[in-house]
């Protein structure tokens, strides 16, 4: 396998990410079941109108407290108070300067791999947040190029592709997501390593169609990676049923 570039996904591959989230639900269920709403009936329409905004402010923690405001809305009927908005407005702010919790692994692999390949970050959300956290994480000078996308398709990564001059055939894309990291790049012709998280969005699970299995590795973690990729271009391996 000739590989000329490498990209990653960023939250949930080399930092902590969606645990925010739940904690940050945890925090909402809390709050709206001092007005008698039942948390399981208000995890549901959390994700119901999540989902549905995406298409008005995308991705990202700011998107996530706009639908949480909503969500109290709706489920209260509108009685939650002023300080009720307050307080889901707080947590939005602690979740945007949450402290950038780097993955057991994440440092030494792309010192490792930046020392013989150009990578690539590729990472959707709210740019101001993903340039704070990139920058915050300390991995930046592994990165040639950085890529704050509002959503990860495959005309978006061919686009990316395109500008940088990397053919799909020699691009391998690392991250949690199958649908946002791994699918669209290996539609399109190119190559994906999965590293699963704990976590994930139920949003972004899915399943690899079969024609697709034979571009798609997965490795358990970050410490992995590096000689797994190594293996990779000396072409002794075979993709698994990942």
């Amino acid at each position: 396998m000739d590989i000329h570039w490498i990209g990653f996904d960023a939250d949930d591959t080399l930092w902590v990410n969606e645990r925010l989230y739940r904690e940050a639900r945890s925090r909402f269920d809390a709050l709206l079941a001092t007005y008698g709403v039942d948390p399981a009936g208000a995890d549901r329409r959390v994700d119901e109108i999540e989902v549905q905004n995406l298409q008005w402010f995308g991705y990202g923690v700011m998107s996530f407290g706009l639908s949480l405001i909503e969500a109290a809305v709706d489920l209260t009927q509108g009685r939650i108070s002023g300080q009720g908005i307050s307080q889901l407005i707080e947590l939005t702010k602690d979740m945007i300067t949450a402290e950038v919790e780097l993955l057991e692994g994440a440092e030494e692999a792309l010192a490792e791999l930046s020392s013989a390949h150009p990578l690539l970050l590729i990472t959707k959300g709210e740019p101001n947040h993903q340039h704070s956290k990139i920058g915050r994480s300390g991995l930046r000078k592994h990165f040639r190029q950085v890529e704050i996308v509002p959503d990860k398709t495959p005309a978006t990564y061919a686009e990316i592709l395109k500008r940088h001059a990397v053919e799909p055939a020699h691009f391998l894309m690392v991250g949690n997501s199958l649908k946002s990291d791994i699918l669209p790049v290996v539609a399109m012709g190119g190559w994906a390593i999965h590293i699963p998280s704990d976590l994930t969005w139920e949003h972004e699970v899915v399943e690899i169609p079969p024609h697709l299995r034979s571009r798609v590795f997965e490795v358990a973690a970050l410490s992995e990676l590096a000689p797994f990729i190594e293996t990779l271009k000396g072409g002794a391996l075979q993709a698994g049923p990942a």
